[in-house]
């Protein structure tokens, strides 16, 4: 089973703030998942971050994708990523994975 990666974005400025940013953290998103990277991503419930499952070769290259996100350049969000081997999945997502 291929390993997922979770990246936990916990913001750390005002909501408003973050919506100034949104349009380019859409993009950054739409890139990657064009790139086949990113598998799902939303907010959190509370509105206090959010989360990306991604797919990829090492924890390095999934943190350096994390790190061009807009939100993290401009000191908006932090993230934390790890990785999660999945032992048992639905069926079709082994296709995806």
């Amino acid at each position: 089973m291929a390993v997922i990666y979770v990246a936990v974005l916990t913001y750390v400025k005002p909501l408003e703030e973050i919506d100034n940013a949104l349009p380019a953290h859409i993009e950054w998103l739409n890139k990657n998942y064009d790139n086949g990277v990113f598998i799902a991503s939303g907010r959190r419930i509370p509105r206090n971050g959010g989360v990306i499952l991604a797919k990829g070769t090492t924890l390095e290259a999934i943190t350096k994708i994390m790190q061009q996100d807009p939100f993290y350049k401009a000191g908006l969000a932090t993230h934390e990523i790890f990785p999660f081997e999945a032992s048992k999945v639905i069926d079709g997502l082994n296709t995806i994975l």
